[in-house]
């Protein structure tokens, strides 16, 4: 079932090996079990192979809209509507799917970055990107969201969307900590997270929770206070029917 996570984070190290017997360590074992879950999930998505689901929850209402292909669109969030990428504006997209395949890049003419743990996504993008456009796409690194494979101050922009939930509201200070290290000053960061007093909220979680990802439904205060903390300033929100699209300035 969906979990709503203590804010109260310990003392995390960023770096991807544990420290044995520590409250670190333990921490840093339980976001990589989750990557696993995450990255496994969406491969088999991407690769359109079938879940076995309990009869139950195959009769849920947002179930059939999933068969159905309606509910993508409640539970995707345009982030062109809160930061447009602009001309050579360098933009990295964290937890990147195939994002250049199937939104508007070459409009935008601005330069894609990626950074996925999903072997299928990064992979196809990787072989079908230059395809499209060779100039403008700039290749998908593997890696974490807490560890972001580029230099300091290389982005315009970075965009991290649709993921926020998998993970404890801990592991995403990490995150905010690499996005600051990586964007330029006065760079823009979007990213969403859920608004758990939506009525989809609840059982769009229990449906991701058996589809393999587990989903954390924080208050949006929390998030606030998280980016707040991380040094950055909300100037703009918009809110979907499952997600709150967020455009972060630090």
């Amino acid at each position: 079932m969906a979990k709503k996570q203590n804010s109260n984070s310990p003392d995390a190290a960023r770096s991807g090996y544990q420290i044995p017997g520590s409250a670190a360590g333990k921490q840093i074992e339980a976001w990589q079990t989750q990557m696993i879950a995450v990255a496994d999930r969406f491969n088999r998505e991407y690769r359109g192979e079938a879940f076995e689901l309990p009869e139950e929850v195959e009769a849920m209402p947002i179930f059939q809209e999933r068969v159905a292909g309606t509910l993508q669109a409640k539970t995707f969030s345009p982030f062109w509507d809160v930061a447009k990428p602009q001309k050579n504006q360098r933009c990295l997209d964290i937890g990147c799917g195939v994002s250049f395949l199937i939104y508007p890049w070459r409009d935008w003419d601005a330069f894609f970055y990626g950074q996925e743990i999903c072997d299928f996504a990064r992979e196809s993008l990787n072989a079908r990107g230059p395809q499209l456009n060779s100039k403008l796409f700039k290749g998908v690194a593997k890696g974490a969201a807490h560890q972001l494979n580029y230099e300091v101050g290389q982005f315009d922009l970075a965009i991290a969307t649709g993921f926020s939930c998998y993970y404890s509201i801990d592991y995403w200070e990490g995150v905010l900590a690499e996005v600051k290290r990586v964007l330029k000053p006065g760079g823009i960061f979007v990213f969403d997270a859920i608004d758990s007093t939506l009525p989809l909220a609840e059982n769009w979680a229990i449906l991701e929770t058996y589809l393999g990802t587990e989903v954390f439904l924080e208050p949006l205060s929390a998030w606030e206070k998280l980016i707040k903390a991380a040094g950055g300033k909300v100037v703009k929100k918009k809110t979907g029917e499952l997600f709150q699209l967020y455009r972060v300035g630090f």
